[in-house]
Formats: structure tokens, sequence, C-alpha cells
């Protein structure tokens, strides 16, 4: 699992199957200050949300596939939920 901020979508004008009716978004990753950035990832959208949003993604393909019931999926990554806010102790 992996907490990141949406920066940005993906349009096509043609799509694999799987990903019909659902956004493809472009997530960015929030680590420490002290982790090295492994840079920007698309994943399926399943919250409806969108740009400046903090979102929870799952970037296991299994549990990725798990969650969209569909175990033939071609999904690494998926949004899983909308986080409210983060708190670091």
């Amino acid at each position: 699992m992996v907490i990141g901020k949406v920066v940005g979508t993906i349009v096509t004008t043609i799509s694999h199957p799987h990903y019909k009716n659902r956004r493809l978004l472009v997530v960015q990753p929030l680590l420490p200050e002290d982790e090295d950035p492994s840079g920007d990832f698309i994943a399926l959208d399943n919250t409806h949300a969108g740009i400046g949003d903090t979102v929870l993604v799952n970037r296991d393909g299994n549990g990725a596939r798990q969650v969209l019931e569909n175990p033939d999926a071609c999904v690494i990554s998926v949004i899983i939920g909308i986080v409210d806010s983060v708190s670091i102790i």
C-alpha cells in the first residue's frame, strides 16, 4: 500500500476492456523526506478521485485484481480510497 497525491489524468482513445468505465490517474507517492522517491506511477481509479486528492493505492497486482473482482485483469495499481488526513508521529 502507498499513500500518494493524484497529479494528473491519462486520456486514451482506445483502452483495454478491463479498464472500461474507469479512469487512469497519475499518482505521486508521498514519502518521508529521508526516502528516495521512486517516481510517479499510473493507477486505475476505483474511487472517483481527482487531481489534488490524497489517495491510498494498492500496488500489488494480485490485490488489485481482487479489489476489481476480476482475476484476469491486467492491472498492477488501483486506487482503493481517498485519504482525509495524515498524521506522522
